[in-house]
């Protein structure tokens, strides 16, 4: 099924940010999600937009992200009514008197609880792979683990130049 998505509100995408960078914006998108080993996963429900840091993985392509919960949170009730939501990863700790070269993404795109015992051991091995120190919480029977199926991927850098990536588009 296709994940359903808003379109950007507002301006346009800033297409020209592509030419003043040499790098093609699938690169700069790799490096953030495999780099910065956090983001903020964007949630909503109660009539409220909620923020949650979380320890996340992403798929070789990109298409899809993992990271736990405990089940006995508001994370999880949300998660479970409302599959639509954003991750926001950036590099603002690389450059903490910088700010003009923080990058930003936000990964729009659907959650979902990982279910199925094979499909939850290939998850969590990912996570874990990448964040070693969560392997007793990722296997305790209290924590839960949901995947995102991104949608796109907005890039902003110089805190007014955005770009949109489309993993399945390429």
């Amino acid at each position: 099924m296709p994940i359903q998505d808003e379109p950007v509100i507002g301006r346009e995408i800033d297409d020209a940010a592509t030419e003043r960078t040499p790098e093609p914006l699938e690169s700069r998108v790799r490096h953030l999600m495999t780099t910065q080993p956090y983001g903020v996963l964007c949630t909503h429900g109660e009539g409220h937009a909620y923020g949650s840091l979380v320890a996340f993985a992403a798929s070789e392509d990109l298409t899809e992200g993992v990271f736990a919960t405990p089940v006995a949170t508001r994370k999880y009730k949300l998660l479970s009514e409302h599959e639509g939501v954003a991750l926001v990863v950036d590099n603002r700790p690389d450059f903490p008197h910088d700010t003009m070269r923080v990058a930003a993404i936000t990964a729009t795109g659907a959650a979902r609880e990982v279910r199925s015992e094979a499909e939850r051991q290939e998850w969590a091995t990912l996570l874990v792979h990448r964040h070693p120190s969560l392997e007793s919480f990722v296997a305790a029977e209290s924590c839960a683990l949901f995947t995102i199926e991104f949608a796109r991927y907005f890039f902003v850098t110089r805190f007014n130049e955005v770009q949109q990536w489309i993993p399945r588009a390429e």
